[in-house]
């Protein structure tokens, strides 16, 4: 009598945790008990069994006991003194009606320690060819379940039975893959949300030693009270992408206070000067005609202009002008911020809006790859789409589309 389950593609195949798992495995097959009582019934067994069988232990995984065998979920048998041993190791079925009649077995000891007339032991092994243990079944009487019937019958629901314990071995696996990926970027945001706001303060030192050299007359203190102010501002919107970048992947999205934004032209055009004296080397010509209040968080959508032109600037041609425009029309607000430059392969255009992916052709100094993310991060936020364009004769437009109603 012998019922197996072996896991030996692990180290500890037959450590206690090794086997309360398999047992575990097993129990939660819902049809178990049913097919244990379904041979019983077909056979007049009286006691079957799923068993986990190794190289070293046998352990019960589910039983159905009508003789009082006495041995249940857990319980373990001496390897040796069992057939699923021997079943094990040749990897067939092993069966007889009256062992003590029987010429093979009416001398072994199986059926003389356990007293048992008739047997049958099939194999468990997955698809994979690993060996999970026996699928069995015994009685102190004579028996027919040596015939070629009843062995196909084991043989095929063993198989159903290793068969579904891969299957939820696999999903079991994925899903704990999942969950320790979902842990690894849980964690590796909240250390760059820790580290944006702890940067914040350094920053904030250095932004005021930058105004307190802006205040002495000397023109090399001015000019370093700008370097300062330049390299603040730049800093500052780094760690602003970081933290927006650690909320948007933490599941709570861009944060955004929608309200009516009646002065909204104002507003953008500030963002406008700001580039323009971030980038004097560049030309940036604006047409702003948003003349109706717009539902819209009004930081964010600067954020969003700042972060296209910063974009345009740093990527465009200085010899070319950066067109910023930005209207009102059939109930849509629309920013769009084009500049001239080499272009983007349609390749490219597929990616672009990724965190931190930047194209193999970026200058260096340009960030982290996570400003156009940030950007389409809070079109989506404001229930709009952000989309680019770019030719070599046309060059590079980004157009954020908004409803100004919500």
């Amino acid at each position: 009598m012998n019922l197996v389950t072996s896991v030996i593609s692990e180290p500890s195949v037959d450590s206690e945790e090794a086997i309360a798992r398999d047992i575990a495995a097993v129990g939660k097959l819902s049809i178990v008990p049913r097919l244990l009582k379904l041979l019983c019934d077909n056979t007049g067994m009286g006691y079957a069994a799923i068993a986990r069988v190794t190289d070293e232990t046998w352990t019960a995984c589910a039983v159905e006991d009508r003789i009082q065998f006495g041995l249940g979920p857990g319980g373990q048998l001496d390897l040796k003194t069992t057939l699923c041993y021997e079943s094990r190791q040749i990897r067939r079925p092993i069966a007889f009606d009256h062992a003590s009649e029987d010429p093979t077995f009416r001398d072994h000891h199986t059926p003389r320690i356990y007293k048992l007339e008739s047997y049958i032991s099939v194999p468990i092994i997955r698809p994979d060819g690993s060996y999970f243990g026996n699928l069995c079944a015994i009685d102190p009487n004579p028996a027919q379940v040596s015939d070629v019937r009843t062995v196909n019958m084991f043989t095929a629901l063993a198989d159903m039975i290793a068969l579904q314990l891969s299957i939820d071995e696999a999903y079991e696996a994925a899903h704990q893959e999942v969950a320790e990926q979902r842990a690894i970027a849980g964690l590796r945001e909240q250390f760059i949300a820790v580290l944006g706001h702890d940067l914040r303060n350094p920053l904030a030192a250095i932004a005021t030693t930058a105004e307190l050299l802006a205040r002495r007359p000397q023109p090399q203190d001015q000019k370093l009270a700008e370097r300062l102010r330049s390299s603040t501002r730049r800093m500052s919107g780094l760690i602003d992408n970081l933290m927006d970048f650690a909320r948007a992947r933490l599941g709570s999205g861009i944060g955004v206070e929608i309200r009516s934004a009646v002065d909204l032209a104002d507003a953008l055009s500030a963002v406008v000067d700001e580039a323009r004296a971030a980038h004097p080397q560049m030309v940036i010509q604006d047409l702003i005609r948003v003349d109706a209040p717009v539902a819209c968080d009004p930081p964010r959508i600067q954020q969003l202009l700042s972060n296209l032109l910063g974009n345009a600037c740093h990527h465009g041609d200085v010899q070319q002008p950066v067109l910023v425009n930005a209207h009102i029309e059939n109930g849509t607000l629309e920013i769009s911020v084009r500049n001239r430059g080499g272009g983007i392969s349609a390749e490219d255009l597929e990616k672009i809006f990724q965190p931190y992916w930047r194209p193999a052709s970026s200058k260096p100094g340009g960030g982290l790859g996570l400003g156009l993310y940030i950007c389409s991060e809070i079109v989506k936020a404001h229930g709009g789409e952000l989309v680019a364009t770019s030719t070599v004769e046309g060059g590079t437009c980004f157009t954020a589309r908004l409803p100004i109603s919500r």
